[in-house]
């Protein structure tokens, strides 16, 4: 009996590594390469750009609860996941055959909508099992950022030796693939009550959290919005799609070992003093990129997206938990999600495509570290208020 549970734990836990691999490599098929495809294939300015891209962060913040809703009143998270991976790879291809801006920015809305399914639901899947089995949810995780890296280095590939298309291709296919797995995930969804406006009345007892939701909407935001204008700064410096595959490989690839030592860094060397360092080594690489360095230097400081992506965010999600009461804790981590992954990345995304168009992107990255420094200033305000504040 133990030997088949134990059997069962093991194939469920390979389902669950091999479905976020998919989904991941899916995301890193498509999205790092789109804005190049948009810019080099179809020739859209680079506002028409931002606008295109700053879609998904937007429906985000206002289709994304409805998903959630929809799987408390169905109770089929997996049903409504594979559904949207259906829908997700359908629109994929209607992506590849357009040419207009007007369609362009119809059917990304459309795929936008459907996409913000995708993580929200997987992520209650996984942690209603990880909360049952006691295994942990950064090591499902891992396998998206293993995913994703890998994605963006072999469709590159394939887009220069083939298409730019390919990303598309590659985009639906692979989505077509995680539906069998995601229809084997576990079909559990628990259901949270949760009053957003009850929840902010409490909230609004603790100053700081506000505060902290201003420096995730200037740190997270530079981070998300990196995504979109990579591609475009080292195909500028003269990478090409193989450039930039190798330049997301790097990067993606070194958020995974930070994530995996995360905790114990944070015990180490205190929380604040990760969030101000993560924030720091952001600053410092968004200013590099303004002064062009070569490109070799780029693939280098790909490592400083390890150290600012894979302990900023587990360290403000902690934070954001220590700072909210616990009846609102998961009010205080939705309302964090929405403005840092939400807002802060529609507000970097569309900004940077203004500033593309009418400078380059290397003023997109000096507005980058603009940002972030702002956000180390509010930290260390913060630290230096705490440290007067705590007992002698």
């Amino acid at each position: 009996m133990e030997y088949t549970l134990q059997r069962e734990h093991h194939t469920t836990r390979v389902h669950f590594y091999s479905f976020y691999f998919l989904i991941f490599f899916a995301f890193g098929s498509l999205f790092p390469l789109l804005p190049v495809y948009l810019k080099d294939s179809i020739g859209l300015s680079g506002s028409q750009i931002g606008m295109i891209m700053s879609i998904s962060p937007v429906v985000m913040i206002l289709i994304q609860p409805l998903w959630g809703i929809l799987s408390d009143i169905t109770q089929k998270p997996t049903v409504l996941l594979t559904i949207a991976l259906t829908l997700a790879g359908v629109f994929g291809l209607v992506f590849s055959v357009l040419d207009t801006y007007a369609w362009l920015i119809l059917v990304a809305s459309m795929l936008a909508i459907v996409q913000s399914a995708l993580i929200p639901l997987s992520d209650s899947i996984s942690m209603n099992y990880v909360q049952k089995t006691k295994t942990e949810y950064g090591s499902i995780r891992l396998w998206g950022a293993v995913g994703f890296a890998v994605a963006v280095m072999t469709v590159g590939q394939l887009a220069g030796l083939f298409s730019m298309s390919m990303i598309f291709y590659s985009f639906a296919f692979i989505l077509f693939v995680a539906v069998i797995f995601a229809y084997q995930l576990p079909n559990e969804n628990k259901t949270m009550q949760i009053s957003i406006k009850e929840g902010i009345k409490e909230l609004s007892n603790v100053p700081r959290y506000f505060v902290f939701l201003f420096v995730a909407f200037l740190v997270l935001g530079p981070i998300l919005a990196n995504n979109i204008y990579f591609g475009i700064f080292v195909a500028e410096l003269g990478g090409g799609l193989t450039g930039i595959g190798i330049a997301f490989l790097l990067a993606a690839g070194s958020e995974a070992p930070f994530m995996k030592f995360a905790s114990s860094w944070i015990r180490k060397l205190g929380m604040m003093n990760i969030l101000m360092m993560a924030t720091f080594i952001s600053s410092v690489r968004w200013f590099l990129y303004f002064i062009e360095p070569p490109l070799g230097v780029v693939y280098i400081t790909t490592i400083a997206q390890g150290f600012s992506v894979g302990l900023f965010i587990p360290a403000a999600l902690q934070y954001v938990r220590d700072l909210a009461p616990a009846a609102v804790g998961a009010t205080a981590i939705s309302l964090y999600s929405s403005v840092g992954n939400g807002l802060g990345n529609w507000f970097c995304t569309f900004l940077g495509g203004l500033i593309l168009e009418a400078y380059s992107v290397l003023y997109v990255y000096l507005f980058f570290g603009i940002l972030s420094s702002i956000a180390l200033a509010v930290l260390a305000a913060m630290k230096i208020r705490m440290q007067k504040a705590a007992p002698v």
